[in-house]
This record gives C-alpha cells, structure tokens and sequence, in this order.
C-alpha cells in the first residue's frame, strides 16, 4: 500500500490546486487537437503530413526500443501511432507523448525494475523533429538516453508549450538555446540519476529570463548552488507562475530582499533537501497563496518563525527532517485549510494539545495527514480533541515519548487508514471503543521493539474473544503489548494481512490452522517472536511471496517443516523444541535465503551437503543442537557467506579447505565440537574474518603463522582446550589495554611474543606465562609492568604511579577483548538492521513503503546483496 503522505506530497495529489489551472490552459490552447493523452486519433482526422510521417520515422530509426513500445508506428496513418496526436482539421503532429509509464510492484521488484529498464527508449534523438513546425508537446520522461546532452536544437522547436524531459537521464550542460521557446508554459528539467546530473550553462540563469510564460518549472537534482541571489531574480519574471520544484539543488541561501515579488501566483513551491538555514528572508512570506510548502530535509534549526502565520492558504505543509526546535507553534493549529502537516524527525518538544485543539476547533477541519513521528522530546498525552479530526486518513506518532492512556475518541476516526503509534509510552487498556468507527483502517502499528521482561506489560488489548473488528487490515505491527494468551476472533478475521509483526505479545496459543493458511498465499512478512506459541507447523506450505520468517523464541516442536519460498531471504527459528533432522532440500525450497537461522534447536544427524548450494546464503546459524558427523566440504559454492555458527554440537572431522574460498567471511564460530587435524591455512585468505573461536575441540598441529600477522584485524580469537602446539606471534601489532589472563592459560604453547604493541598493566600469572621468561617477549610495551620484566608495579597495577588528573580517563585501559567485542557487536548489529536498506535496493524499497512515514527519494542504483542480522 503506497504511503498516504508520499501520496500528498505528490505532484498527483495538487491536481486540485495548480495541474487543474494547467490542464486547463493547456487544454484551451489546443481546440483542434484530437486528445491530450495517448490514443488514437479520430477515424474522420485528416491523414498526417507525409513530410511529418517521415521526419517522425527518422526519430524513431535513431532511438532504441528494445520493449517494442514503438511498434506501431508504421504505415501511413502517423496520427495514430501510440504517443503522437494531431490536429484534427490540418492534420499536423501538435503531440509527441513517449513517456515511459511502466510501473513496478513489491512483489517481485527485481525482476520488475528489470523490465521498467528495458521498457526505457534510449538512444539518439535526431533533428529530424524540427520539420514538426507545429509541434507544441513534447515528452520523453521517464526514459534512458544514458548521460547524452539535451539537444541544442530543442530551441528551435518554437511552437513547443510542453517540454518535459524529467528523469530520462539526459546529462551535462542544459543547452541556453531552451531559452528561445518563449512560448513555453511548461519545463520540467528533473534529475536524480548519480550519474547523469544536469549543468547550468555558465553557472547562469540567463536564459531562462525569456520564458516569461512559464506557469511550471522543475529543476529537481539541478545544481543551483552558486546562483546566488540571481535565482530568485530569475524567478521574479515569471508572474504567472503556479508551480515551482527545486529539490535537491544544493541551495545554500536565499537573498534578503528582493524588492517587488512578481510571482505571487505561486501556488507550489518545493525545496526540499537543499542546504536552508533561518532565517528565511522577508519576501518568502508575501507567498501568501501557496497552497503546498515543502522544505522537508533542509537545515532549518530552532524555533519556528512567526512569520509563518502569513500563509494561511496552505494545505500542505512539510518541515520533516531539520533541526526545528521548542514547542510545535499554535498557528499550525489556525491553519484551517491544512490537509497535510508534517512535522517529523525534528526536536520539537512538550505538547500537542494546542496543535490539536486549534486544527480541531476549525469550522471543517480538513486535515487528512498528520505526522510528528521521530520528535522523542514530544512528552505529552494523546488528547482526547484527536476525535474531532474527522478526516484524518494518516496518522503518525512513531518514536516519541508520549505517555498515558490512548482516548477512545481514536475510534471516532471513521476515515483514519494508517495509524502508527509505536514507540511510545501508552499504558493502561485498549478496548472495543477504541476502534468502533475504523472501517477504513489498513495499517496498524503499535508498542515497542524492547521492554524490561521483569515488569509488567504496560498496555493491553482488553477485547472480548468473540469481537470481530470493522477493519481488514493488510499490515500489523504490535510488539510488547499484551494481546494473548489466545488468537482472539479479531486477529482470526483479518485474512487479507501482508506484514505481521507481533513480537512480545503474550501468546500462548497455537496457530490457527485456517487463518495460517489463509496468510501462506499473500503474506510477504511473517514475524511471531518472542511468544510461547506452540505446537506443530504444518509440514507442507507455500509462501509464494514470502521475503521474512521469524518464529523464533518460542516453543514450536516437531520436525522442520518443508516449507517452499521462491522469494524467502530469512528464515528465523532459533530457540525452540523442532527435533528431527535438517531437510536435505532446503536448496531447492528456498533458492533466495540469505540468512538460516535454527539455533537452539533438538535437531540431530547431519549437516545436508546441499546448504552449499544456497549461493545467497549469508548468514548460518546451527548453534546449540545435536547435530553429529563431518562440515560439508563444498565450501567455494558459497561466496557470499559471512556468518557461520555452528558451536556446540557435536560435529567431527577436519574443515575444509574450501573455507578459505569464501572472501566475504566475517564470524566462524566452530567451538564445543570434535572437529580435528589442522587448521585450515586456507583461511588467512579470508580478509574480512573479524571473530574466530575454534576452542574446545580437538585440533592438532602447529598455529597457523597467519593468526599472529593478522590479529589486529581479528576481534575475537579463541583458541583454548585443543592439541595445538608452537609460536604464537601477535608482535607489530596495535593491541592495547591488559593482557588477558586467560592467555595464560593456552598450554600448548611453546613461544608467546607480544612485543611492539601499546599493551599496559600487569602480566598475568599463570603457568605458561611463568614458563615463557623472556622478557623480550614483551619488548616494546613501556607499560607493561610484572615478572619478567624489571618493572614493578604499583597497587593499582600499573608500571607507573597514577596521575590524579588521569581519574577520568581510567576506562581507557579496559581490556582490548572487551573492546573489540563491543565493536563486533556494533557492526554485526548495525549492518544486521541496517545493511539490506542501504545495499539491497529490492529491501530498501519494500522497507520504506511498509513504515510509510520515511519516504526519502531511494537510490536507482542496484549493488550486490548483502547479509542481514
């Protein structure tokens, strides 16, 4: 379901305001053109020009078309080719209309965004189009022509009106010669590709002076930033402009003054993600007829102006992610035409109760979308005023700290579609009253992701078993509120859900068997931790749309089920009662997983040799079951693998050398089993290997001399209770902090050298350490302190005496394995959250389309998969 406020702030939605006053003129300047948009022409239409016919002909020899979208354009009817119109007395070409309209979905983005690309014309454009004498529209949006320049013979198209070449990846220079189409009334010059940015010629806006007639300009992803004050200047000469796009132009500043503002038309105005600071100058306010304001993602810091109560026409407004600080102002509540307002990811604080109470007093209040979300200093109670909204579709109150119980006028809310509570602090109860009235209701969020497990659930769903809601929701997310202990009626009903999340919520029921199977079909997020659900999954299933599994932390037993998912990427079922063996075709069933998860377990036999087959596999976690017998050996097949855990368990034999084959292997954890023979010497070739612990096994042989010359890469390395013997050489490395006692217990060792390093405190005591009393060995550490050295140490364990300045600074010498631990668990907790949104472009758009409030433009760019946590 696309985002409610994305869909305010889109162009669409200000149809109303400003495209209404443009289609209209647009419409009323061609009164013999056979249609605006694609068709066919009249069946009584005159025949087009031959001249025409071939001009067109030559365009389209020169362009590319691999999806056949200009397949019709033969014989010798031009006028009804798909995307030309005529007119319809003289029968000359008025309407070129190739933009690229093909549209992608989440349910299989990939392949998807794969055949919008193809659908892409490219290629050339030929200056046949200048025979076209009577052209005045023309669109090639939303195309692929590769970082060509915009042709300078544009400008001789002089009858042009409509000229939009937005996001068709045109680059360099925008050619001056666009100002000679003096008739032009609408440009749209959009870019965002990072490789095809469009230039000012000469850092200049001269040319645009001659375009007097523009009533829209976009110049989105145009690099304005040393414009200076002639932006504006530039602007003032268009006084019958209605819409005005600047985002992502780098704008620094604005000019003070500007004497007479010309453009007062102006109904849109958007220059989001620039580089604004307050204040803004004086004339900015005598915009008093805009109707929608964004400035989303500026650096707009403190309070908020006064001076914005001069434009009470809005009916949208966006000041999301800047710096906004103090309380929200009450003239946002006297703005009555308000039908967006979004104040998000600010540092507002206190109350809402004045911005409420204001919108709710207006006569008709038409506000449709609110959101506050990611202001964590907003305190106060949800005021029971919120049910005068009566229009309100979006409503989100994510990540604040609002408290108290949630009023039941919420239910009062008969339009609201989108409601996020999540992120706060409610208590108390939500009842049958709370939703009476949310027919309309299709997403539904609520709690947080973490609480003290000792205290009671704050807040609880305390509805009757039997209540059926007015809603069919399609996502859910409820996490630390109390909804079990049973599957009520009201989560049976919903049937048409594709994300659930309800992690925490006291359930201790078994799945419906009814309702699960009704999910399998449509159900693309599937998360139950973290309850004590029980009983047996059904063992066959498809989940065709399936991307996440998570039914971990709870107390499901019996064999894995042979579930298939030709999309699943994770699959979570670490810490339950599944007994049984691996199924041997895991392979087959997923051929998309990344991350496999089913620690914990009572799984038995062995190892299936076909989870080498899972060429996406990035994360394997077998911790904790009794698994028995040899490591599959075709280790090379899984190159993106960075996360194995296989530890305690009861495997046995050598590992493979094939290890060494996977470059992107960053944790092997292979502790408490019978592995033996030797370490592989293979994996010192696995550069991003951060955490290794082969301890408590039985392997054999001499320490691979690369443990030594790499351990300032490794975080974690853990050794202990084999049959090791020899050197181990950690000197010339950057180690600090204390030895570690648990160093002196590695008896296998024959020579420890720890020299050249920033090590600090005392040597540890112990029976190997005590063996080795070369002190050499410690060379190079000038705050080591201890047998052997001469140094002896203080009380306090250091070779000095403790400045009482340096009292603040004592955590600094904490051991370097606590150290490196955090660290690991820094980065393998960050890019296990965050690492698919920012590499993964499939996750990144499905992500910010389920949690609709973040709706930052995402990059077009496809990189290689990455592991997910």
């Amino acid at each position: 379901m696309a985002s409610f406020t994305n869909y305010l702030f889109s162009p669409t939605y200000h149809l109303s305001i400003a495209h209404y006053f443009l289609i209209f003129f647009l419409a009323s300047s061609y009164p013999h053109t056979s249609k605006l948009h694609f068709g066919d022409a009249l069946p009584n239409s005159k025949p087009c020009i031959d001249e025409e016919r071939r001009a067109l002909l030559a365009f389209k020899q020169d362009l590319t078309d691999p999806y056949g979208r200009l397949s019709s354009w033969v014989g010798q009817a031009c006028c009804q080719w798909k995307g030309i119109s005529c007119n319809n007395i003289t029968g000359h070409v008025e309407k070129i209309d190739l933009q690229n309209t093909y549209t992608y979905t989440l349910s299989d983005f990939d392949r998807e965004w794969d055949e919008m690309e193809i659908s892409s014309l490219g290629g050339k454009i030929n200056p046949s189009l200048l025979s076209l004498k009577h052209l005045s529209y023309l669109d090639l949006s939303m195309n692929d022509f590769q970082g060509i320049l915009i042709p300078t013979f544009f400008g001789q198209l002089k009858s042009l009106r409509y000229l939009n070449i937005s996001h068709a990846s045109f680059g360099g220079e925008i050619p001056a010669h666009l100002g000679n189409l003096s008739n032009l009334n609408y440009l749209d010059l959009s870019e965002e590709s990072d490789h095809c940015l469009l230039e000012l010629p000469s850092n200049s806006l001269k040319w645009l002076s001659n375009l007097s007639s523009l009533k829209y300009l976009s110049l989105e992803g145009v690099d304005l930033s040393n414009t200076g004050v002639s932006l504006v200047i530039a602007f003032n000469k268009f006084p019958s402009l209605l819409e005005l796009h600047l985002p992502a132009c780098q704008i620094k500043s604005l000019p003070i003054s500007l004497g007479n503002v010309n453009f007062t038309s102006l109904l849109i105005l958007d220059m989001s993600y620039n580089d604004l600071k307050f204040p803004l100058p004086e004339w900015f306010f005598y915009l008093t007829g805009l109707r929608k304001l964004d400035l989303r993602g500026n650096f707009l810091g403190g309070p908020v102006p006064s001076e914005f109560q001069s434009l009470k026409s809005l009916e949208a407004l966006d000041l999301s992610f800047n710096d906004l600080e103090g309380q929200i102002p009450q003239i946002f509540g006297n703005f009555c035409n308000l039908k967006t307002l979004n104040l998000a990811n600010n540092q507002f604080e206190g109350g809402i109760q004045e911005l409420l109470g204001g919108l709710s007093s207006c006569p008709n209040s038409e506000l449709e979308s609110l959101d506050l979300s990611s202001n964590n200093k907003l305190k106060s109670q949800l005021p029971a005023s919120l049910g005068m909204l009566h229009n309100l579709k979006y409503l989100n109150l994510y990540n604040n700290d609002m408290s108290g119980s949630i009023p039941k006028s919420l239910g009062q809310l008969s339009e609201l579609v989108h409601l996020d509570l999540s992120f706060n602090s409610w208590e108390g109860s939500l009842t049958e009253a709370h939703f009476t009235n949310l027919t309309r209701l299709k997403y539904f969020s609520l709690g947080k992701v973490t609480r003290n497990p000792t205290l009671p659930i704050p807040l609880i769903f305390n509805v009757s078993y039997e209540w059926v809601p007015p809603f069919k929701l399609h996502k859910i997310n409820i996490g630390n509120c109390k909804v079990g202990p049973a599957f009520g009626a009201w989560l049976q009903s919903q049937t048409e859900l594709v994300f659930v999340k309800l992690a925490a919520t006291g359930i201790s029921d078994s799945i419906p068997e009814d309702w699960f199977m009704k999910l399998s079909s449509q159900v693309e997020y599937l998360d139950l931790t973290s309850n004590q659900i029980h009983g047996k999954l059904p063992l066959q299933l498809k989940l065709p749309n399936a991307l996440v599994l998570d039914l971990s932390h709870n107390q499901f037993d019996g064999p894995i089920p042979l579930w298939s998912g030709d999309n699943m990427v994770r699959i979570k079922l670490e810490t339950n009662s599944f007994s049984g063996t691996i199924p041997l075709n895991f392979d087959q069933k997923f051929p998309k997983l990344e991350s496999f998860y089913l620690a914990e377990n009572h799984l038995h036999g062995t190892i299936p040799p076909s989870i080498c087959n899972m060429k996406h596999l990035c994360t394997l976690s077998l911790r904790n079951n009794k698994l028995s017998g040899e490591f599959p050996k075709a280790w090379s097949l899984l190159r993106n693998i960075m996360i194995v855990d296989v530890a305690y368990n009861n495997l046995s034999g050598n590992l493979p050398s094939s290890m060494g084959d996977s470059g992107s292997l960053f944790m092997l954890k292979m502790n408490n089993n019978n592995f033996e023979g030797e370490i592989p010497f293979s994996l010192q070739t696995c550069t991003s290997l951060r955490n290794i612990d082969l301890g408590n096994n039985r392997f054999t042989g001499e320490i691979p001399p690369w443990i030594g010359s790499t351990a300032f890469l490794v975080s974690t390395l853990r050794l202990r209770s084999n049959f090791l013997s020899g050197t181990l050489d950690l000197s010339l490395n950057h180690l600090s902090g204390q030895i570690p006692q648990s160093l002196s217990s590695l008896t296998f060792l024959s020579n420890l050298n720890l020299s050249y390093n920033n090590l600090s405190g005392e040597i540890p005591l112990g029976n190997q350490l005590q063996a080795l009393p070369d002190s050499s060995i410690y060379e190079g550490n000038p705050f080591l302190c201890g047998f052997p050295l001469s140094i002896k140490c203080f009380e306090d364990g250091n070779s000095t005496p403790k400045d009482p300045k340096d009292n603040d600074n004592e955590d600094g010498n904490e051991k370097f394995w606590f150290y490196v631990s955090m660290a690991l668990g820094f980065i393998v907790g960050f890019w296990g959250v965050f690492g698919t949104l920012i590499v993964k472009k499939s996750w990144r758009y499905a992500y910010f389309r389920w949690f609709d409030e973040i709706k930052d433009k995402a990059t077009l760019c496809v990189r290689r998969l990455v592991c997910q946590e």
